[in-house]
């Protein structure tokens, strides 16, 4: 029989590509919340602004002779009384003819420093309070957050008005802090018993009761060090909120006496003559202004950046 023809079969041609084989890069960094957040944060130019600002006014409150060789006080002459603007005293003079320019950067120093203490002293009440209620639960739960809600209900400028007028013959920094940060800490309370409830139930705490730590010492390595991120976003704006505090007290004439250079005072002691010379008023509610508008950013940018969700909807 003769053979049937054979019909050729089409090869197409085989166009050889590169496999990528998805391999773990062993030479670049592991990535935390911490780095994320960084990566985040500085490409933000609002960020840099705001780091600016603070980190002048740590400067202007740290080493005022870097920005005025004019004393505070003690160059007051009543022949200056509301000047304007003069050679060396770019802001002009108060009501006594002192310098505005060398009232607001010896100013500095004190709401500064007011406001640091009042948001230590708070922050470390309200992580304590937070960390033991929300981890240990139970009673103990209980008798803190009920306490919180006590101190939440008060609000702590009138406590601090209170606390002032008690101790009007001890009126200080360290007094004014305490009764600003003593009364302030109940929404931190909040935030890290929050915080500390979901951290409490990850695998390495199990691990870390596994491998024989006792509960204080878990909460003290692992637990609290994982749940210091929202505090350090409520310190910052509660840092800003202690700023104003202490200008509402010394403007109410219960904060700190009016021999010490505060913005609070210099605003209180120029509504009387805001008619004839309103810049002594508004120069020092411009600098108190600036200030907290600074650390409310910088709050507002470190909560986004520390914040997964609030990064991928960027």
């Amino acid at each position: 029989m003769p053979d049937r023809p054979r019909s050729e079969h089409y090869v197409a041609p085989i166009k050889e590509t590169a496999v990528v084989v998805d391999a773990v890069k062993v030479d670049d960094k592991p990535s935390n919340l911490w780095t994320d957040a960084w990566a985040d944060l500085r490409r933000r130019p609002l960020f840099w602004l705001s780091l600016v600002i603070v980190f002048v006014l740590l400067v202007m409150a740290f080493f005022p002779t870097l920005f005025t060789q004019t004393p505070p006080n003690n160059d007051c002459r009543l022949s200056n009384s509301n000047g304007g603007p003069a050679p060396g005293h770019p802001l002009g003079y108060t009501f006594q003819g002192c310098d505005v320019w060398a009232r607001i950067v010896w100013g500095t120093r004190t709401s500064l420093t007011v406001g640091l203490l009042a948001t230590i002293i708070g922050s470390a009440i309200g992580l304590v309070m937070g960390a033991l209620a929300g981890f240990y639960g139970g009673w103990l739960d209980s008798v803190l957050s009920r306490i919180g809600d006590i101190f939440f209900a008060i609000p702590y400028i009138l406590a601090a008005v209170v606390v002032m007028s008690v101790f009007s013959q001890h009126r200080n920094v360290l007094t004014l802090a305490f009764a600003i940060g003593g009364f302030a800490w109940a929404s931190t309370a909040r935030v890290v018993r929050a915080e500390v409830l979901r951290v409490k139930q990850a695998d390495y705490v199990m691990a870390s009761r596994a491998l024989g730590q006792t509960r204080f010492q878990t909460l003290l390595r692992h637990v609290v060090p994982n749940a210091v991120a929202p505090l350090l976003v409520v310190a910052t704006l509660a840092l800003a909120g202690a700023i104003v505090a202490e200008a509402t007290l010394s403007f109410l004439g219960v904060g700190l006496g009016s021999e010490v250079m505060s913005w609070g005072n210099d605003i209180s002691q120029a509504q009387s003559s805001l008619r004839v010379a309103p810049m002594a008023l508004i120069y020092p509610s411009i600098a108190l202004t600036i200030t907290v508008l600074a650390f409310i950013i910088l709050g507002e940018l470190i909560r986004d950046a520390l914040d997964p969700r609030a990064r991928a909807r960027r």
